[in-house]
């Protein structure tokens, strides 16, 4: 795994397939839990009877519109301009990487050498939005290329009424996860 040191941000570039994988399943295990120890929306006690009752509500996704809104628009200049003006373009959401030119440079390249491996971009789906606060959200998508997948994740920080890129990653190991994940041995019983 490669590490670009940005002031005290760093880029993960290419991607250790088990520190991965343990992140992600890590992750998913601490927000499974949080999620079912709360009640559902709309949930309340009816008073004196001890009977709870529910009202169907459907739970909204993350509400990060600003950061979705950047996620959109760096797509559409990878599509339609290129690597190095999408990279430019969420990078230049957070001033503390303006002075980091080196790094996103090397970024760039990397990028541009996969993405003459994989081919011309068709696409993309969200694979996961997860919310750790109204402050910090994270995004993982699917960029679906003519020869194959990559994945982009995204978290963005909002320290006050702006998101903020804080942490950019790109990799094209999606295959190994998901072979992982339906090996017998990983299955519940």
């Amino acid at each position: 795994m490669k590490y670009l040191k940005l002031n005290h941000v760093q880029l993960i570039i290419g991607a250790n397939r088990l520190f991965l994988l343990g992140v992600i399943v890590c992750g998913c295990s601490f927000y499974a839990k949080a999620q079912s120890s709360a009640l559902p929306a709309g949930a309340q006690q009816a008073s004196g009877t001890g009977v709870k009752t529910t009202t169907t509500a459907k739970q909204t996704p993350v509400a990060a519109a600003g950061a979705a809104t950047y996620i959109d628009n760096f797509f559409k200049k990878y599509k339609d301009e290129g690597t190095g003006p999408a990279i430019d373009y969420i990078f230049g959401t957070n001033k503390l990487f303006a002075n980091n030119n080196a790094q996103i440079m090397l970024l760039k390249a990397k990028l541009d050498s996969l993405r003459q491996t994989v081919g011309e971009y068709i696409g993309k789906e969200l694979i996961a939005q997860k919310s750790s606060s109204p402050s910090l959200v994270f995004y993982s998508y699917l960029a679906k290329h003519e020869n194959q997948p990559v994945r982009f994740t995204f978290m963005f920080y909002k320290p006050h009424s702006e998101w903020v890129l804080y942490r950019f990653k790109y990799d094209d190991q999606m295959d190994s996860e998901l072979e992982e994940a339906g090996k017998i041995n990983n299955k519940r019983q």
